[in-house]
Formats: structure tokens, C-alpha cells, sequence
């Protein structure tokens, strides 16, 4: 496995595992060649997002997605696994997202970062030299040692009680994104990958160790659906089952 990175000393206990370490920035065509070479399979998990400027957003998770898929084609890659954001569908719809519902933009989380996801699965979609490309859209990604069930604090003080967020523990995408690498007969494929039991903002609250400010309770919900989604087709497909079905379990079992 080569993976490749702008720092090379994070990347240190990769190495140490036997990754081959590549060091560059994704949107350096020289740095994506030396990368690509002799490489049969691309997982792109690039991603800038939470704070960086519009412009820098779809640099990277646009322009750059693009030019490795490219890049790949070129290289003679044959598979390649794009990470993308439950966040691309928009809008809610009465019910979980399903991997064919189009992009209807909008809702609180909608930006530049949504936006230039979506551009990129797009484009990637429709490269026109063969190459096997499969999405993964991933809900709310935490784990252990992670912090971003403290960063959803930032939006989850200013939620309704009532407001859900839908995630999905390091160790299901890593499940996810291996399935969706070697299935057979999955070229094309868009795929949710997520848990079964999205969150309350007092959930939030709890699992932080936040006190609930009675305020929450006060404030309505904009859009029940936003970012739920329907796992069905991988299960169905893939066969996915969370070994995290719940962070429940997840803290159950030590894992956060």
C-alpha cells in the first residue's frame, strides 16, 4: 500500500506498518505521478473542509478529486473508491436518503464543501477511459481518539432538542470503503455508508458531558431528514453490517 501525504512524519506509523509513503500535496501533478506509478487501485479520502475558505474547498475536493481521477486513468489505475459526504443530497425528503435521490440544495450544513463533493463524484462518474469509479458517502465520521464528537458541539448548542445527526465509527467507514474497494460488479455504485441509529442533539449533549440548556427544548427542528440516510443498498449489495451500530455500543465497547 502507498499512501500518500503532506507531512511525512504523521504518516510515520503507516510506514512502520509497511505503507510505502509518498509526500506531496494533492494538487501537485508531479507529486500525483510519482504516487500513481504502478498503482492498480485509488481510495481518494481528501478532503478540505470545517473553516477553510470556499475557494480552498473546491480546490481540493473538486479540482484536486478531478485531476487524481485523471491522473489515475492515465497511470493505468482500474479501480477507483471516492470518499464523499452524506451532505451532497441537500435537502430532506420525509425519509432517509437513498442513493438515487438527486441533489437538492439547501439545509443548514449546505456549502461550499457539499457542493464541491458532489461536482466531484459528478466528474469522476463521467471520466471516459474505463475506469471503475465507486462513491462512498459517509455520515458523520467519529472514533476513537477522534474529536469531532466534541467539534458537533458547535452546532448542536444552537440545535433543537429534537434535531438528529446520522454518523458512523473509523472502524464501519474503514468496513465500508474496503467493500466498496474489492466487491465485484460495483463499477458505477454510489453507496451510503453510516450506522443504524442517528443521534438527538441531547444525545450530543450526553455524550459530551454537556449540561442541556432548557432552550433547546424551545426550538423547532428546520428539517427532520437532513443528512438521514438509508443503508440498504450496501447492505443489500455489499453485505455491511455496522460492528458499530449505535455510538452507543461504540461507548459500550471502549471505542470512543
Amino acid at each position: 500500500m502507498r499512501v500518500l501525504v503532506r507531512d511525512e512524519a504523521r504518516a510515520a506509523a503507516l510506514a512502520d506498518l509497511g505503507a510505502q509513503v509518498a509526500v506531496g500535496d494533492l494538487r501537485d501533478a508531479e507529486a500525483l505521478g510519482k504516487a500513481l506509478a504502478g498503482v492498480d487501485a485509488v481510495v481518494n479520502i481528501a478532503a478540505a473542509f470545517r473553516g477553510v475558505p470556499d475557494e480552498e474547498a473546491r480546490a481540493v475536493n473538486r479540482d484536486a478529486a478531478l485531476e487524481l481521477g485523471r491522473a489515475a486513468e492515465t497511470s493505468g489505475v482500474r479501480r477507483f473508491v471516492q470518499v464523499s459526504t452524506n451532505v451532497v443530497y441537500g435537502t430532506g425528503r420525509g425519509r432517509p436518503h437513498t442513493e438515487d435521490d438527486p441533489t437538492v440544495p439547501g439545509g443548514e450544513m449546505w456549502g461550499a464543501y457539499a457542493e464541491s463533493k458532489g461536482e466531484a463524484e459528478r466528474g469522476l462518474l463521467a471520466l471516459e477511459g474505463g475506469m471503475d469509479v465507486r462513491i462512498g458517502r459517509l455520515a458523520f465520521v467519529y472514533g476513537e481518539g477522534d474529536p469531532h464528537l466534541a467539534d458537533s458541539m458547535r452546532w448542536a448548542a444552537h440545535w433543537a432538542a429534537t434535531q438528529r445527526l446520522q454518523m458512523v465509527h473509523h472502524a464501519d467507514v474503514a468496513q465500508g470503503l474496503r467493500r466498496l474497494l474489492y466487491a465485484p460488479g460495483a463499477a458505477g455504485g454510489i453507496y451510503n455508508i453510516a450506522d443504524d441509529a442517528p443521534v438527538t442533539t441531547v444525545d450530543l449533549h450526553q455524550l459530551n458531558g454537556v449540561d442541556i440548556p432548557p432552550a433547546l427544548y424551545e426550538r423547532t427542528d428546520p428539517d427532520p431528514w437532513f443528512g438521514i440516510v438509508s443503508t440498504a443498498r450496501i447492505r443489500r449489495e455489499l453485505g455491511y453490517r455496522p460492528l458499530y451500530p449505535s455510538v452507543w455500543n461504540a461507548q459500550d465497547a471502549g471505542a470512543l
